[in-house]
């Protein structure tokens, strides 16, 4: 079967559905919210995104140990039509599909994390508030200092699901999400942070409390991302009850 586009969210739901942590971020994707900045392609059961909303697009390409081969064929049959020059995130091995295409500059292994056990979540006092348009100067100012080059839409403000602590008028610490979708019922966390000169304290435990508890109302998957090497992190979400489930790795594609 070769590939082709695919236009119908309600296959493409099916398909990603079948393990929806895995997909998280793709399934998000299938929202109104983001949708018109979407191309998928698929081949058989194997489908990749490329998104559009982000200089350079990202390629989102996972699978299963299982299905690595199928989704390789179907990789090295798309470079051809993919720009020439975008962000990938891959699973283990599929960088060797775009090789030949595409001169890779690897930007490390990642950990995806879901959450497996709320209990441990729940041991945690939460804090914070929900932001909105009116913190957005102050969270820039937050993202600047504590977290430069993290990925941050302003429109993701609109989707209600950032919750921060703020103290002498700006926001001091901050959990939100890259994706969140009720219809397909998963979040994926992203772009938490807390000032250097309040770290230490807790705060960033419990802006993540606070909003996993709110998408708790929601969802029945929560995801998140995070760099492999970054202990202190993957040590932090361990506590609060996320654990490992896949790797993929993160790399920047200019054609040959």
């Amino acid at each position: 079967m070769p590939v082709r586009a695919e236009h119908d969210r309600g296959v493409l739901a099916e398909l990603l559905g079948r393990d929806p942590v895995l997909h998280a971020y793709q399934l998000g994707d299938l929202d109104d919210f983001f949708w018109p900045y979407t191309s998928w392609f698929r081949r058989g059961e194997q489908v990749v995104l490329l998104y559009h909303g982000v200089d350079p697009p990202t390629l989102l390409a996972f699978a299963a140990p299982a299905d690595t081969a199928s989704m390789a064929v179907l990789l090295a049959e798309l470079a051809p039509v993919l720009p020439a020059r975008l962000y990938a995130h891959l699973s283990p091995g599929l960088g060797e599909a775009l090789g030949g295409s595409f001169r890779l500059e690897q930007a490390g292994r990642h950990h995806r994390m879901a959450l497996t056990d709320p209990v441990r979540l729940g041991a945690v006092r939460p804090a914070g508030v929900v932001l909105g348009a009116a913190d957005l100067p102050a969270l820039r100012r937050l993202y600047a200092q504590a977290y430069p080059g993290n990925w941050f839409d302003p429109r993701m403000l609109d989707t209600g699901q950032y919750v921060g602590v703020r103290a002498g008028g700006e926001v001091v610490a901050v959990a939100g999400v890259h994706v969140w979708s009720p219809t397909y019922r998963v979040a994926a966390l992203g772009n938490v942070t807390t000032h250097p000169r309040v770290r230490g304290r807790g705060l960033g435990s419990a802006v993540v409390a606070a909003l996993c508890a709110r998408l708790g109302e929601s969802v029945a998957h929560v995801a998140l991302n995070v760099k492999a090497d970054n202990v202190a992190a993957v040590r932090l979400y361990e506590r609060l009850g996320f654990s490992r489930v896949a790797d993929y790795d993160e790399a920047t594609l200019t054609v040959r």
